[in-house]
């Protein structure tokens, strides 16, 4: 049997002519070819080898053929340790996929309540002594600290949210504005409208 032809992944050799006896120029079909799987270069497989198939697929017609349909296909067995691919590598490195991660809003939230039980244990004596220790301006920290007026509701639907690889539409800063009703039935009102409408624009996408 013939040795396999070298990895590639379509060979042109154009339009074979043929001389007529009419003196006109004839072009015979183009045959066109690729491997999708070959042997590797000095290598022979034994009959105890495992095997798999070797395709080789075949088109006719001009160039082109292979993107319109026309193509046919043989396959023969060949050793697996024989196998090399012959399509193209991709360009680039392949992105990992992203691990879920807690989104930020929880983060927060927790990181809220945990210096709230600080202060109450006499563990820090203030927020800019929290401030100070984060590396943070005490204005962040007295932002952070008010998702502690937030309804427990919300703070419990908060506190629920999974581990995701996308970014959540609920953000601290979308709730400053809730934290600031006192009533917490209007700060349910406004929470549910925040979610419809974050639920709408995610749907529109």
């Amino acid at each position: 049997m013939a040795a396999p032809a070298p990895p590639q992944h379509c060979l042109d050799e154009g339009p074979r002519v043929r001389q007529s006896t009419n003196r006109h120029r004839v072009a015979e079909p183009q045959v066109w070819f690729r491997i999708v799987h070959v042997a590797a270069d000095g290598h022979h497989g034994t009959l105890g080898d495992a095997m798999r198939e070797q395709t080789v697929e075949i088109a006719l017609g001009p160039k082109g053929a292979f993107r319109n349909g026309n193509v046919g296909a043989v396959s023969r067995p060949v050793a697996t340790d024989q196998i090399v691919s012959a399509l193209p590598e991709p360009r680039g490195t392949p992105k990992l996929p992203k691990k879920p991660r807690t989104p930020r809003v929880v983060e927060l939230l927790q990181m809220a309540m945990e210096w709230h039980r600080q202060l109450d244990a006499g563990e820090v004596d203030t927020q800019a002594a929290i401030a100070r220790r984060e590396g943070i301006t005490r204005a962040r920290v007295t932002q952070i600290m008010a998702m502690l007026r937030l309804a427990p509701e919300i703070q419990q639907h908060i506190l629920s949210m999974p581990n995701t690889v996308r970014r959540l539409a609920i953000s601290e800063r979308a709730l400053r504005p809730i934290s600031q009703l006192v009533v917490s039935r209007d700060q349910m009102r406004r929470f549910r409208k925040l979610l419809e409408d974050r639920q709408s624009s995610a749907s529109a996408l």
